[in-house]
C-alpha cells in the first residue's frame, strides 16, 4: 500500500468520521441529561433528504443545509413530546420513528427527487487551502474539506465546550442524568434540560444528514445513511460519554468504512464482512465493560416523574 493509497483512505475516512461525529457529539448531550435519542438514524436521513430537496428547488446549498436542521429539530420536537413529556418507552419511540423516516423519505425521494432530480444537487465545494492542503498524507483529508465540513467541526468544538463538565450547564445537565429525583429536589428544571438535550441531539443530527448529503455524497439515495445514526450512538458509548473517546471512535470507525473499499482494490485478502464488524465489536466491548472509563448516566431511559 502505497502512500497515495494511504492518503485516499484517510481523506475518504475523514469524510465520512465528520457527519458521524457531529451526530454522536449531539446524541452524547441528550444521553448525558438521560434521554436515549435512538432515532437519530431517522434525523439523519430526514436532514439529508429535507436539504437536498431545499437545494435543487432553490439552487442554494446553504438553505439546504438549514432545512437540514429544521428537518431534524422538528423530529426533536415529536421525540421530545414523546420520551420527556409523555414518557413513552425512549427505545420504542426511537425504532418507529426511524421507520417513519425511512417511509416518508423513500416516499418523498420517489415523487419530489425522481427524473435525476437527487442527483444533480447544489452542494459545497471542497476548499483547497494553500500549502497545507498539499501536506503529504493528512493535507486532503484535514485541509481539503466543505466550508459546512469546518462549520459542523465547530459545533462539535462548542458542543464540547459548552457541555463540558466543567461549566456551570455542563454539570447541570451531567446531575439531571446522573440523578433526576435529587436534581428536582434542588429546583433545576428537569424536563425543560432534557428537551434542550434532545433537540440540540436532533439539531446536530439534521446538520449532520446535510453533510452527508451535500458535502460528502452530494446526491439522495434511497436509505442513504445505511446505519450512520446507529453508528453515532455506538460512538457515544465506545467513547464512554466524553467527546475525546467519540473522537476516537468515529475516526476508527471513518477508517475502518474506507478499508471496505480500499483493502478488495489493493488485493489484500481479508474478509469483507470482518471489516463491516468491527465497529460494532468495538461497540459490544465497550457495552461489555472491558473498555475502562465512565459509565452511563445513571438515569439513561428512566422516565423523570417529578418530586417524591
Amino acid at each position: 500500500m502505497n502512500a497515495t493509497m494511504i492518503t485516499e483512505i484517510l481523506a475518504s475516512g475523514v469524510a465520512f468520521a465528520i457527519p458521524l461525529l457531529l451526530a454522536a457529539a449531539g446524541e452524547s448531550v441528550s444521553e448525558r441529561a438521560g434521554v436515549l435519542n435512538l432515532s437519530m438514524e431517522g434525523i439523519m436521513l430526514c436532514g439529508a433528504f429535507s436539504s437536498v430537496l431545499v437545494s435543487v428547488t432553490t439552487g442554494s446549498a446553504l438553505l439546504g443545509a438549514l432545512a437540514g436542521v429544521g428537518a431534524g429539530l422538528a423530529f426533536g420536537v415529536m421525540n421530545a413530546l414523546l420520551s420527556v413529556r409523555c414518557r413513552a418507552d425512549q427505545i420504542v419511540i426511537g425504532v418507529a420513528a426511524n421507520a417513519l423516516a425511512l417511509g416518508l423519505t423513500t416516499f418523498g425521494a420517489r415523487i419530489l427527487l425522481g427524473d435525476g432530480k437527487g442527483n444533480n444537487v447544489p452542494a459545497f465545494d471542497d476548499i483547497h487551502i494553500s500549502v497545507v492542503s498539499d501536506l503529504p498524507v493528512i493535507g486532503p483529508a484535514l485541509f481539503g474539506q466543505t466550508v459546512l465540513g469546518y462549520l459542523c467541526l465547530l459545533v462539535v468544538a462548542g458542543l464540547a465546550i459548552v457541555f463540558s463538565g466543567r461549566t456551570m450547564i455542563g454539570i447541570r445537565v451531567d446531575a439531571v442524568g446522573e440523578d433526576a429525583t435529587s436534581a428536582g429536589w434542588t429546583g433545576l428544571a428537569v424536563n425543560r434540560i432534557r428537551v434542550l438535550g434532545v433537540m440540540i441531539s436532533a439539531g446536530a443530527g439534521g446538520l449532520a444528514g446535510a453533510q452527508l448529503a451535500l458535502s460528502d455524497v452530494r446526491s439522495f439515495s434511497e436509505n442513504m445513511t445505511a446505519g450512520m445514526g446507529y453508528l453515532a450512538v455506538v460512538a457515544v458509548i465506545a467513547g464512554r460519554w466524553k467527546i475525546t473517546g467519540i473522537l476516537v471512535a468515529v475516526l476508527f470507525f471513518g477508517v475502518a468504512r474506507a478499508l471496505q473499499f480500499a483493502l478488495p482494490a489493493v488485493g489484500v485478502d481479508i474478509p469483507y464482512a470482518l471489516l463491516v464488524m468491527l465497529p460494532y465489536i468495538i461497540a459490544i466491548v465497550a457495552v461489555a465493560g472491558l473498555v475502562g472509563g465512565r459509565t452511563a448516566p445513571s438515569c439513561l431511559t428512566v422516565p423523570y416523574v417529578g418530586r417524591v
